[in-house]
């Protein structure tokens, strides 16, 4: 077996599989916040597109993709962001971004150089970590901090630290907190980034999910160009986490460096997603729903929040509750309760580098809560909830 993998804790995802599998082996209905898999139907026009696309005849599809797919999603950011991008040289169609992430420091970590460093914030999305450590990259997880609204603060990293990165990594919308950053703040950043030559990567799946035009994500490229690589998904803003399609864009020279070796790693997506990809990236509506619905969700576990006065970040966007344990409870002791009760939700502990865990750091006084249920199972969940925190709080 690999060493690395060995080494690396059990992914996340999976181990709250184990654990919601063991609930339901004992008869619990089971509320689950763990997981960010929204339960929200797939849009009927796209489940029409699928059932129209699938060919008679199977055929291997190209890394570059469909041409009308990255010409759709152009079209997309432009109107979205007001940048424009090349549909044949600066976009890429992915199967989501998580393939894309962890396959991104393959290509540009060079193991016998010294500037193979790759920084990111924690809590973090693991992928990040992962994809550097099989890359032999050097991953370097930077603490994220309450008082400093959980950004990434590269002005306050050593510069001999700096010159040794290659990748930095930032996330906002950020998943697990659901901080927010403004436009100060991607210009700091890329401002730094293009002094000590690092490419930029900005993960941002999670900006279509906002609740107030004030508060509409930007993007990286909003910034900035060289150096730059933005990754996005139709997962969390179309619903279609099990389809996997997103796309890669940014600095045409890293991208069309990417895509020549992406096909070495046999990840082209299939055609009739791409078509179905199309067909999302050029429909609102759709979108305009969702987000709607978790509005209602975000509120009604807000309001259910501070009648139990448990003190959170408050959610610009993402689908994300950012919660702090209450005082005199540890967050393994209050998640272990909650689930006796078949809620179940990610300790923050989840969202720790390994790096953390080896040098023992890794404590949380978080969890996330991810608003994937319906809001008839949200009603549900609170009210169980309330009893619970009860019995908890005054055992």
């Amino acid at each position: 077996m690999n060493n690395l993998l060995a080494s690396l804790k059990p992914y996340p995802m999976e181990e709250l599989n184990r654990i919601k599998s063991q609930l339901k082996r004992e008869g619990k209905k089971i509320y689950d916040f763990g997981t960010g898999d929204p339960k929200e139907p797939t849009a009927d026009f796209i489940v029409e597109t699928l059932k129209n696309s699938i060919p008679e005849v199977s055929q291997y599809p190209s890394v570059s993709g469909r041409k009308d797919l990255r010409e759709a999603i152009s079209k997309w950011f432009f109107k979205r962001f007001n940048v424009k991008l090349d549909p044949d040289k600066e976009i890429i169609p992915s199967n989501g971004s998580k393939e894309a992430i962890f396959h991104f420091p393959l290509v540009f970590i060079d193991p016998e150089e010294e500037k193979k460093k790759v920084l990111f914030g924690t809590p973090a999305y693991p992928v990040y970590e992962r994809g550097t450590l099989f890359a032999n990259g050097i991953p370097v997880a930077v603490k994220l901090r309450e008082e400093e609204s959980f950004l990434l603060r590269l002005d306050k990293l050593p510069k001999s630290l700096l010159e040794e990165t290659k990748i930095v990594w930032i996330n906002y919308p950020h998943n697990p907190t659901g901080a927010t950053a403004d436009k100060s703040y991607f210009e700091d950043i890329y401002n730094i980034c293009r002094e000590y030559n690092i490419i930029l990567c900005s993960d941002e799946c999670y900006t279509e999910i906002y609740f107030d035009e004030k508060d509409k994500p930007i993007s990286a490229l909003n910034v900035g160009y060289k150096n730059v690589v933005v990754f996005h998904s139709l997962s969390k803003r179309s619903g279609l986490t099990g389809y996997r399609t997103g796309f890669i864009a940014g600095d045409k020279d890293i991208i069309l460096k990417y895509k020549k070796y992406r096909a070495s790693f046999g990840v082209a997506t299939p055609d009739f997603i791409q078509q179905v990809a199309r067909e999302a990236w050029l429909d609102e509506r759709h979108v305009e729903e969702r987000r709607e619905i978790f509005r209602k969700k975000r509120d009604k576990f807000l309001k259910f929040l501070n009648e139990l006065k448990l003190e959170f970040l408050y959610p610009k966007a993402t689908f994300y509750i950012w919660i702090k344990t209450p005082k005199g409870i540890s967050s393994k002791e209050y998640i272990k309760a909650l689930l006796k009760y078949g809620i179940v939700v990610s300790p923050g502990e989840n969202f720790c580098s390994g790096l953390e865990i080896k040098e023992d750091s890794c404590k949380s006084d978080y969890f996330r809560v991810a608003l994937v249920p319906t809001l008839e199972e949200i009603d549900e969940a609170i009210k169980i909830w309330k009893k619970a925190h009860m019995e908890i709080t005054n055992s």
